[in-house]
This record gives structure tokens, C-alpha cells and sequence, in this order.
């Protein structure tokens, strides 16, 4: 990738640094962070500076106009320049979330012209909050093996059954959800994808209190809820298939090298505020050197996205690119939760409501926080997995034979 910047995008830089100039003071408060770590709905502030973006085209930029996107053709560089000036002006970029990062490309992809139309604006603009419905109590690294079934009733599915871990179905209007449609097909075949409305009656939702202190975590209860089968996504029985292209984003949704890049700016800041003995916690070779070994997988991690992007731009798809974005990404980013924590020594660990604490809460919340989604959205030992057979064509795990 060539990264010097052309007339045509030295004179697009220039147009964002004008529109962040003349509009930095209608930016809202972070939207990205804390709306994850304690989820909520978007305030208008919030949802007024996506709407703008989405208008200017920084945000949801390659979404057709018919959908409601901007619909500019894909250009890596000024993805780049936005993401830069917006990072460098400490201005929040799109919003990230499960129906923006998540659903509106599966839709693109699979959906039907009329499920576009009705879902994919609403959503761009921050004013439709979706929660996601794979995992199950006796279903979670097998997610094929769900049991969550969908009976049919002449134009309708009939619902029955449990999810966990489904986070903001407390606060979504919305959910994607698999069902079992065809109980006698393979465990692969026989699921569909649906999209339905949180306030369907017979559905019933038990916040999990998590260790950040907040519920951020639910279990969804589905008792005779009757959904129309027009909601189907990608055709009945083929849910396998539309599920794991939702998966493929949403690995690139917990994976951002941008917010990396954020944390370690902080935590360069931190280095220089905090004391110990009168000097600078810089001044100690073991905090220099754990910084600049996470600097450097911060800077791997943004060539890592760059060559991604590349490859997208000229039609490839992204290979196993995008589990080993989400595997290191979400480790990189809890030790650098860790690395601040240390270097405020005893007041690292202090947490919410604290008296005069200069920093309340926040690097405690993200290293729990960031600990969780090592585990959500596929876990470390079985993305290593994953790559390690499909990639590098190392042998399957033995299984144990059936009796």
C-alpha cells in the first residue's frame, strides 16, 4: 500500500480538517468506550453527530444512498485520512456497535431489498439499538449445536427456547437471532437467521451483573414468541452460512487498532504524570520497556489492518486476517489496561466512587472489561485453534470417539 497522500486525498484531508473545524463543538462526549463498557441508549447528542457523519460521509461511507450510507466507492486512504484527523483532533469517529458493525453488512449481503430498506437507516443513524442471539447455556464454543427451535405456524415461526451472554438485549429494540428451523436436518443445516422486535410478547430478559459492576450481559428467555417468516435472512436452513459472515465483522468490530493507538497515547501521557519518589514512572527502564514492547504491537496491529484493507479494496477476501485482528487485538489491549493499572501503582486498583481518586474507574473497568472479550465473540484457545488448522494446515485435535 502506498501511503503518501495524492493530490486528490491531500485535498480531502484538507476538506476533513475543515469540516472537524467548523464542527468539533457539536461532538458529543465519547461513543465508543463507555457506551461498550456500560451499555445505554444513544442520547440525541449522540445520535444527532452520527447522523452528520453518515451526511458528510465519515461515517458508514461505502453504504448505498438507497439504504441510507453516503455511497462513495471504497477508498482505503481516506478511510485513513478520517480515521487519522478525527483520532489526532480527539473527536469521536462512527459509532460502533453490533447493528452497525455487525448486521448492516450481513444484511448487505444477504438480506432482502425490502430487510435493507426497512433496517439499514435506522440502524446507520444510531435510532435502532440490536442485540445479537447466538449463544446458549449448553451451546456456547459449539454454537451449531443450538437448541433454540422455531416451530412453523402457517405464516409464522413459533419460538421456544433460551440465549446467555446476549449483551444490551436489556436496552436493544431489536435482535438477530438463530433458530432451529429443521430439527431433523445436520446440526449446520438446519438453522436460520431472524430478525425480530425485543418487545414481541413471550420474550423474557434476566440482566447478568458482570465483575465491571454494570449489566452489560443478559439471558433471553423465548416462550410461544411468534415471528413472521418473512424475517428470515439469507433463506430458511441456511443460518449457518449468514451467521458466520455476521462473526467475520464482528471479529473486526473487537479488534480496532485505532482505539489501541488511543490507550497507548493515554498511558504515554500517564508515564509522564504519575511519580514515584519524585521522578517520573518514564524514569524506570521496566515501564520503558514494557511500553515500548506494546508500542510496537500497537504499530503491528495498524500494518495488520492496513494490509486487511488492501486486500479488501482490491476485492480478496480477508483469509483467517480478521480471527488473528480479534485474537491479538483484544489480549493487546488488556495489557495495556494492565500497564496502566501498574504504573498508578496503588491507586490503579481503586474502582468507582472513590474519594478524591484523580482517576476514578476508568483503566479498572477496561481491564475487566477487555478480560471478557478475550472470552465473547470466539474465544483465544479456540481462535488459536481455528488458525492454526485452517491457516498454518496444522492436524485436527484428536476427539474423543463415540461410544
Amino acid at each position: 500500500m502506498d501511503l503518501t497522500d495524492r493530490a486528490e486525498h491531500r485535498a480531502f484531508r484538507e476538506e476533513v480538517r475543515q469540516f472537524i473545524a467548523g464542527h468539533k463543538d457539536e461532538a458529543p462526549e465519547d461513543t465508543t468506550q463507555s457506551y461498550r463498557m456500560q451499555p445505554r441508549r444513544y442520547s440525541e447528542a449522540v445520535r444527532n453527530w452520527q447522523r452528520l457523519l453518515v451526511e458528510q460521509g465519515y461515517a458508514c461511507r461505502t453504504i448505498p444512498k438507497e439504504y441510507g450510507g453516503f455511497g462513495a466507492s471504497e477508498d482505503i486512504l481516506k478511510n485513513r485520512i478520517i480515521a487519522e484527523e478525527f483520532f489526532n483532533a480527539g473527536l469521536p469517529q462512527t459509532l460502533l456497535n453490533q447493528g452497525i458493525s455487525m448486521l448492516v453488512p450481513t444484511l448487505l449481503e444477504h438480506g432482502t431489498e425490502a430487510q435493507k430498506q426497512e433496517w439499514i437507516a435506522p440502524t446507520i443513524r444510531g435510532d435502532i439499538f440490536w442485540c445479537q442471539g447466538y449463544s446458549e447455556p449448553n451451546s456456547g464454543s459449539d454454537l451449531a449445536s443450538l437448541q433454540t427451535r422455531a416451530d412453523e405456524d402457517g405464516e409464522n415461526f413459533i419460538i421456544n427456547g433460551s440465549k446467555i451472554w446476549t449483551s444490551s438485549a436489556h436496552i436493544a429494540k431489536m435482535i438477530f437471532c438463530l433458530v432451529r428451523t429443521e430439527p431433523e436436518a445436520s446440526k449446520y443445516q438446519g438453522i436460520s437467521y431472524l430478525i425480530f422486535p425485543m418487545d414481541t410478547p413471550g420474550i423474557a430478559i434476566r440482566p447478568l451483573q458482570t465483575m465491571t459492576g454494570h449489566p452489560s450481559f443478559n439471558e433471553v428467555f423465548f416462550t410461544d414468541v411468534r415471528v413472521p417468516k418473512s424475517c428470515v435472512v439469507g433463506g430458511r436452513g441456511n443460518g449457518w452460512k449468514v451467521a458466520n459472515s455476521t462473526l467475520k465483522h464482528e471479529r473486526g468490530m473487537l479488534s480496532n487498532a485505532t482505539q489501541s493507538q488511543d490507550r497507548l497515547n493515554k498511558i504515554a501521557r500517564l508515564l509522564k504524570e504519575e511519580r514515584v519518589d519524585g521522578e517520573p514512572v518514564s524514569k524506570s527502564p521496566v515501564f520503558r520497556d514494557r511500553f515500548i514492547r506494546l508500542q510496537a504491537r500497537v504499530q503491528s496491529m495498524r500494518l495488520h489492518e492496513m494490509r486487511l484493507m488492501t486486500r479488501a479494496g482490491d476485492g480478496l477476501g480477508s483469509g483467517l486476517g480478521d480471527m488473528i485482528c480479534k485474537l491479538i487485538g483484544c489480549e493487546l489491549n488488556h495489557q495495556l489496561d494492565a500497564l496502566a493499572i501498574d504504573i498508578m501503582g496503588e491507586a490503579g486498583i481503586l474502582y468507582e466512587g472513590i474519594p478524591d481518586a484523580a482517576r476514578d474507574d476508568f483503566w479498572q473497568q477496561l481491564y475487566m472489561y477487555d478480560l471478557g472479550l478475550i472470552i465473547g465473540g470466539g474465544t483465544a484457545q479456540i481462535q488459536k485453534n481455528i488458525i492454526s488448522e485452517r491457516g498454518l494446515g496444522m492436524p485436527r485435535e484428536p476427539r474423543a470417539e463415540k461410544e
